[in-house]
């Protein structure tokens, strides 16, 4: 790219400007120039003068756009610096995805070689450069650094302490162990301390919380701007100027000032902290201070267009005090604090070059310019795809003996672009240099659009210009938790034992037992019964999940037969799914479908156009499907995926794979706004592509759609999409190859029936929103084909979460600036019964607001009326209820409101927070509870849930968990619920597995518990683990090791996570791993008592038992006593531990069985 950037320091003007520059002078104006040459003139310019460069747009999006292209101008790194919201209202939590990156960006920029920002980015206040200095933690290996010390200086940075790091800024300590997550860092960190020394600094991974990759420094950032700990006297010194400003009484004082000020003062003096102190942020630094004081003295500040700029900055300036009116008017704030944003007068006065870069000439008294350059350069044609045109105008310049570079993105695409244009009969090249006059080169590289300069007889074409090509943005590879089911654990909670039911889990109780220390689980059951469980034996227990209220589920009686009959008849019923769902598989086995051929150029082509970098799963999941079309069975298969996880680019790369063998493809869904939504995605998606798209609702007219079957008929539709309205029996396909079905789970029974009639022998592939637990697929391979997405996309913005007491006036704010700025905002009032009176209340506030409402009750007709309108931008507010959770794509609506959120499960919230952030704009979402209202203790324990949720994206995976089991039910079908409901999640699951097995011939092996109980302490002790909810945790884990492979695995991990174990941890290991060989053995017990150990066995193989008590090293003390339990007894020598003895005693034991 190096050599086309170089090529517009050849002109005079550019020259000319150079000088100017260098000779000190400023502002210059630059004019003549479209948005792709003032990125190629600011990358050259920054190359050549080996200056920094700061280029200011007038708003993030263009700011994003001047970027991409500055990046492949200079093939440098390009800081980008964000705007946020100032948080000034009140609230209890907050995201901080925005300031994060800011952060990043500032500290980045005192180096950067070249930066972006939107003016309301640079213009916005900010803590000085010297303050974000001081609130930097920098550790490296072999320095010395007091953990406490340390905690200190992390907390005064904004970080939060916790039990386990899971989201960015958040801190953990275990013994001489710090986890820490800096907003900057992909992931977090683990500092292993030797005393006060750091030994090690590794990053690992939040999902299993292993170590990664060992590093030798780490630099933590803070995590907001705005630090209490950073005012004069720290956050007490804070507290204390917030109530100076109550004690100066002004005589229109607002008459709630005074108690709003002093409980912002009580809250900093208690924690230290405020959600809010945005608004403090004059009291915190004195001097104001915004992204230019981070500008090294020689920087060249660049204005992408200084008209719309200024316009900006005004918009901008007017925006920040109107908000600032707001908090004085509902007495949030004093007068006269300070300024938080500098206005156009002060952009304009920074102590930097500048140089503006308009399309025309105009007056901006401000910046009246002291040199001025006229550039005289050309756009280049958007061809739109078309090859012919592009190749013909190719031509002509080269006649005219112009020279034409044409930039690829990749070495495939530029072998493919010459491939194209050696066809239409040019003489092309591929070559790094640029070509001379007459000639065609192909070079690679990524650019917006083409451009041109007359006077260097050059001209630069994109690929996108010359064929239907779009750039792909890179991904950021993500790896989703893997979610288990036994986490937090914590007392209250519902748990199943696998041989008494279902109980409540108390807590867990160390006590002494035959002179050696154990831990157990206290399980209450119904009436006052009690179970201790030892710790040893915690695979018998599993977290009950059930995917409902679990309010409402009943305890087991402990010897009741309600357990039994419960598990019976779920064990029946599982029995029964997997036979149906075998027989149905051998079925479909049978049947000859079609095989589709392997891909071809066009298939391969039309995946090139999609504008994305695939996530690793899409790409799995495509493979998967392919191969299933190319086999002759017909397919059946299952995707999964959450909302926006890509699920219909999947689907349309198989529609495109049938049409392109001869065949019709149908997409079927449940409702009329979702066929619209899928119709126009699919018409953007096969644009340029010969084929025919038909969608088939109940808004068509009859001879519409009579002209439509007879189309179907005739094979003239490649492509129809449609509802429930493709079940009509006059419909006939001439060759239909795949059929896609959309959210199965909402079909009716009858619609389903015909389904299977419908799709006999052909292709189907049906989609589910709802994520489905990896174990179910697990359970059901082999018999049920499913593939799923878990991987979000993500170059999705975080979406700006606020966790508030419901406050109507920042709620009217919210919604004000979402509709000012032409977007749409979800309301959601939850309660069918006054959601009429809550629309008329909006409306009276903002009587120009176009309103909407739906919800459950209203028929499907009015529901269709209703989305299709927010759809089309034709209401401003929709007030609805959880009904939009499941919904349609409207990536115009960025603002989210939901009262009462304390009332949903985190699966549901984060479901509907889903709805907002799917453009390029910020997205906000405000979840509110009632003013007042006392909290339950459950209710508490959610809020505070949420709040973490909102500020660390933590509890991720209990609501991946929640939503999973929802999936499982969609699956399963209501029936099967109902079983799953009765025994738990998890133990369905088992009895599932062993039914399949049964089903497939494999009869599995009856297992054994062997319950261990020797003389030996074997536990986790606090001071090792010191969060019970963890301990409860890995001793669940520990019971559920069963190879030494998994044994060594779980100690690395309690040596990487809270240092060297204790003797009695590795007692615990050794423990769970003799049961688990003894329980292979048919071993029910292994016990110490007396000087003896003794084993007793579920099923008596009295040749094995006389071959080991026939071995010479038991010779005289193995007896074998035979009453009505027979059980072998050896009396221990002098020095011989049990645990040892007892690992002897049942390898040898194995050994008889060869």
């Amino acid at each position: 790219m190096n050599e086309i950037t170089k090529s517009i320091t050849y002109l005079k003007e550019y020259k000319q400007l150079n000088q100017a520059l260098g000779e000190g002078k400023s502002p210059l104006l630059a004019v003549g120039l479209s948005a792709i040459h003032k990125a190629h003139l600011a990358a050259a310019l920054g190359l050549d003068t080996d200056r920094p460069v700061l280029v200011l747009t007038d708003d993030d999006n263009a700011a994003n756009r001047f970027a991409a292209d500055l990046r492949g101008f200079s093939e440098r790194d390009v800081v980008q610096l964000p705007s946020r919201e100032l948080v000034m209202a009140d609230v209890v939590g907050v995201s901080r995805g925005y300031e994060q990156r800011r952060l990043a960006a500032l500290d980045e920029l005192t180096e950067a070689h070249f930066a972006v920002a939107s003016v309301q980015a640079a213009a916005q206040r900010t803590m000085p450069p010297e303050a974000l200095k001081a609130a930097i933690v920098s550790l490296a290996t072999g320095e010395t650094a007091p953990l406490d010390e340390l905690a200190q200086s992390l907390t005064r940075a904004g970080y939060e302490r916790c039990v386990q790091v899971e989201g960015t800024g958040q801190f953990s300590i275990r013994g001489g162990i710090l986890d820490v997550f800096p907003p900057q860092a992909e992931h977090p960190y683990r500092v292993e301390f030797w005393d006060d020394e750091i030994d090690s600094i590794s990053t690992f991974d939040v999902g299993s919380q292993r170590r990664l990759e060992q590093c030798e420094c780490l630099r933590c950032l803070p995590c907001m701007e705005s630090i209490p700990a950073l005012a004069k006297g720290g956050a007490a010194g804070l507290a204390k100027a917030v109530l100076a400003l109550t004690s100066t009484r002004r005589k229109k004082q607002h008459a709630d000032l005074q108690t709003n000020l002093e409980r912002d003062a009580e809250r900093l003096r208690e924690t230290g902290s405020l959600p809010a102190a945005d608004k403090y942020m004059p009291l915190i630094y004195p001097e104001m201070a915004t992204a230019f004081d981070y500008l090294p003295e020689n920087a060249i500040v660049i204005i992408e267009d200084t008209p719309r700029l200024r316009d900006a900055v005004r918009d901008f300036h007017a925006r920040v005090a109107d908000d600032v009116t707001a908090l004085l008017e509902r007495g949030e704030m004093p007068p006269n604090l300070g300024e938080y944003a500098l206005d156009f007068v002060g952009v304009c006065s920074m102590k930097r070059q500048i140089l503006r870069l308009d399309s025309f000439l105009n007056n901006v008294a401000e910046l009246t310019p002291q040199h001025l350059e006229n550039f005289i350069a050309n756009q280049m044609n958007a061809y739109g795809g078309n090859l012919d045109m592009a190749s013909a105008d190719i031509r002509s310049y080269t006649e005219q003996g112009r020279a034409v570079a044409v930039v690829c993105g990749s070495a495939l695409r530029c072998q493919n672009m010459l491939d194209a244009l050696t066809d239409t009969g040019l003489n092309v090249k591929i070559s790094d240099l640029l070509p001379k006059g007459g000639c065609v080169n192909i070079m690679e590289g990524t650019l917006s659009a083409g451009f041109e300069y007359p006077d260097l007889g050059l001209v630069v074409m994109t690929e996108g210009q010359v064929l239907a090509r779009r750039k792909k943005t890179q991904v950021k590879k993500s790896n989703r938790d893997k979610v288990k089911s036994y986490t937090d654990l914590t007392p209250g909670d519902l748990v199943v034992h696998e041989h008494h039911g279902i109980g409540r889990f108390i807590g867990m109780e160390r006590m002494t037992v035959d002179g050696s220390e154990r831990d157990f689980i206290k399980i209450a059951f119904a009436g006052t019964d009690f179970l201790y469980v030892p710790a040893t034996s915690l695979d018998l227990i599993s977290k009950y999940i059930g995917g409902g209220d679990n309010e409402r589920v009943r305890l087991n009686k402990l010897g009741g037969a309600d357990w039994s009959k419960a598990k019976a008849r779920a064990k029946a019923a599982a029995k029964e799914l997997a036979e149906g769902l075998i027989k149905l598989y051998a079925e479909r086995a049978k049947v000859k479908g079609y095989a589709f051929p392997p891909d071809d150029a066009w298939q391969r082509e039309f995946e090139e156009d999609f504008p994305y970098e695939e996530t690793d799963d899409q790409l799995r999941c495509i493979a998967e499907i392919k191969d299933d079309m190319q086999s002759d069975r017909p397919m059946d298969r299952l995707l999964c995926g959450d909302v926006g996880f890509g699920k219909t680019e999947v689907a349309l790369r198989a529609v495109m794979k049938c049409i392109l063998a001869g065949k019709q493809a149908a997409i079927l869904v449940p409702t009329t706004v979702l066929a619209r939504q899928h119709y126009l995605t699919a018409m953007q998606r096969f644009q340029g592509h010969p084929i025919t798209i038909e969608l088939l609702t109940r808004y068509k007219t009859g001879s519409e759609q009579t002209a439509l079957l007879k189309k179907l008929e005739a094979g003239s539709v490649d492509l129809v999409i449609g509802t429930h309205k493709l079940f009509n029996k006059k419909i006939k396909f001439k060759d239909l190859g795949l059929l896609v079905v959309d959210e199965e789970q909402r079909f009716g029974v009858g619609h389903k029936e015909t389904l299977k009639e419908m799709s006999k022998n052909v292709d189907v592939l049906t989609l589910s929103a709802t994520p489905i637990p990896r174990t179910l697929n697990m359970a059901l391979s082999g018999i049920r084909d499913m593939s799923s997405i878990e991987e979000p996309p993500q170059n999705r913005h975080p979406v700006q979460t606020f966790v508030l007491e419901q406050n109507d006036g920042v709620l009217l704010d919210a919604i004000r600036r979402e509709l000012g700025r032409g977007g749409q905002v979800y309301y959601l009032h939850n309660r069918v019964e006054s959601i009429e009176r809550c629309a008329n209340m909006w409306q009276q506030r903002l009587p120009d607001a176009r309103i909407g409402i739906v919800h459950g009750k209203m028929g499907q007709k009015e529901i269709a009326k209703v989305m299709n309108e927010m759809a089309d931008g034709e209401i401003d507010i929709l007030v609805c209820t959880t009904i939009i959770e499941t919904g349609i794509d409207i990536p115009n609506a960025n603002t989210l409101i939901i009262e009462n959120a304390d009332n949903m499960g985190l699966a549901q919230l984060h479901q509907i927070r889903g709805r907002v952030g799917r453009s390029s704009r910020h997205a906000y979402a405000y979840l509110c509870y009632r003013h007042g209202k006392a909290l339950s203790e459950i209710a508490q324990k959610r809020l505070g849930a949420i709040r973490e949720f909102a500020a660390f994206g933590s509890g991720f995976k209990i609501a991946m968990r929640d939503l999973e089991i929802r999936g499982a039910g969609n699956v399963l079908g209501p029936e099967q619920s109902g079983h799953m409901m009765s025994v738990g999640y998890d133990l369905y699951l088992k009895l599932l597995e062993e039914a399949v097995q049964e089903e497939k011939g494999e009869t599995p092996k009856p297992r054994v518990d062997c319950a261990a109980e020797l003389l030996i302490s074997a536990n986790l002790p606090a001071d090792y683990v010191a969060d019970a909810g963890q301990r409860v945790d890995l001793y669940r884990r520990i019971a559920l090791i069963r190879t030494d492979e998994q044994r060594s695995d779980m100690l690395d991990e309690l040596i990487d996570r809270f240092g060297e174990p204790p003797a009695e941890a590795i007692a615990l290991l050794d423990i769970a791993l003799l049961r688990a060989k003894a329980s292979e053995q048919g071993i029910a017990e292994i016990k110490q008592q007396d000087g003896r150990l003794l084993l007793t066995f579920s099923e008596t193989d009295f040749a094995r038992l006389s071959a080991l008590c026939g071995d010479s090293e038991f010779k005289g003390r193995l007896l074998l006593n035979a009453g009505s339990t027979p059980y072998l007894s050896l009396r221990l020598n002098k020095g011989e531990t049990a645990m040892e003895m007892a690992q002897t005693l049942v390898d040898k034991y194995a050994a008889t069985a060869k």
